[in-house]
């Protein structure tokens, strides 16, 4: 308890706002006890899951401390480098362990979850407050290609299987590493696009008149920072070691636990935060969270992926289960549908939902 009081005030010396999830940090002592007492996985993976939700929001928030001080090209950086950092270390512990059908379906989750929960939540509970929320068309249209083109990158190495059958594994790898470079450097010319040539698709009026904001130092949000990255590492190696068992207990697919529950406590930061800014009437923000988050898995985080496999001695391809696949692309193209006309109502929201829920049923019983 002392520790977990001790972080939230670090944050507050830090700048770092204090949200009610915060209070979720006792859990981190908790679910080191339940490891050292060899406790059962399932209370241990549940703790685990507690604990990274808050520490996921404390890393996002330094990172924007920090992107306030080094202004809009490098802060776009730092939040495209940490933005997803949770899910990342997740999925490099998970690799590590060789548990490579987790790490593959913590990255569709985390897709999916992004498009149609975080989404669908946030156009949903703007929609209920404000009948009609307007954003741009443009911007959000080219987060909906540069997801397409992510799809593209998944369904390419599915077929190339399906067609070649047991003769595929010879060059299966090789393709993988090639479009992890291509979504990758597409990945780089993207933020060129939406920092440097076109940001004004992505700068809404209030935020060109912010006003000025108390200059905080950086020493303390990296501080901070550093702190959250190592606790989350620390309770992704007690997630991820309790992942097997616990799917095994609950009658869950390892899948299912990666596409679903583990991509949901990942994304848990830009859960809370999309949804208050669309509360807001900002569901231009919104949707750049939402969006933004789901093109840096696809193109950054998968390539990430694929290049350290090999400094595990077993390289990951880009091959997906056919469901993953279509899950992927079904998401993409509802989310195109939402967004060619420029604006949002509440029942849009309900729609995501429900597509959300059909694909974690068919994962369910996948």
């Amino acid at each position: 308890m002392q520790s977990s009081l001790a972080i939230i005030g670090a944050m507050k010396k830090a700048g770092v706002k204090v949200s009610p999830l915060n209070f979720l940090l006792i859990f981190i002592p908790v679910a080191v006890a339940l490891e050292l007492m060899h406790a059962g996985a399932v209370w241990i993976f549940l703790c685990s899951c507690l604990a990274i939700i808050p520490l996921a929001g404390i890393m996002g928030q330094a990172t924007e401390k920090l992107a306030e001080r080094a202004g809009a090209g490098i802060g776009g950086l730092l939040n495209a480098t940490f933005g997803n950092a949770a899910e990342l270390i997740i999925a490099i512990v998970a690799m590590n362990r060789g548990l490579y059908s987790v790490v593959k379906a913590s990255l569709t989750g985390s897709i999916i979850g992004n498009i149609l929960v975080v989404l669908g939540v946030s156009v949903l509970a703007g929609g209920l407050k404000y009948s009609r929320q307007k954003f741009n068309a443009t911007a959000a249209s080219m987060g909906a290609t540069l997801m397409a083109l992510s799809t593209i990158g998944l369904v390419i190495p599915d077929v190339y299987h399906l067609v070649e059958g047991a003769r595929a594994r010879i060059h299966e790898q090789d393709m993988s590493l090639l479009i992890a470079l291509v979504l990758i450097v597409t990945y780089g010319l993207s933020l060129i696009f939406s920092l440097k040539t076109h940001k004004y698709l992505y700068v809404g009026p209030s935020d060109e008149a912010d006003q000025p904001k108390e200059q905080i130092g950086i020493a303390r949000p990296v501080l901070v920072l550093l702190a959250a990255t190592a606790g989350v590492a620390i309770m992704s190696e007690f997630l991820v070691g309790a992942v097997e068992a616990t799917a095994k207990t609950l009658g869950m697919s390892d899948i299912f636990v990666g596409v679903i529950i583990v991509a949901v406590i990942g994304n848990a930061a830009e859960h809370s935060t999309a949804v208050m800014v669309a509360m807001k009437n900002k569901m231009e923000l919104a949707l750049n969270i939402a969006i933004g988050s789901s093109i840096q898995i696809a193109l950054f985080v998968a390539p990430v992926l694929v290049f350290l496999s090999y400094a595990f001695g077993r390289p990951m391809d880009l091959l997906f289960t056919n469901l993953e696949v279509l899950a992927v692309g079904v998401a993409v193209w509802v989310l195109s549908l939402v967004c060619n006309d420029g604006e949002s109502n509440w029942m849009e929201g309900v729609q995501l939902l429900a597509v959300y829920l059909i694909l974690a049923v068919a994962f369910y019983f996948l």
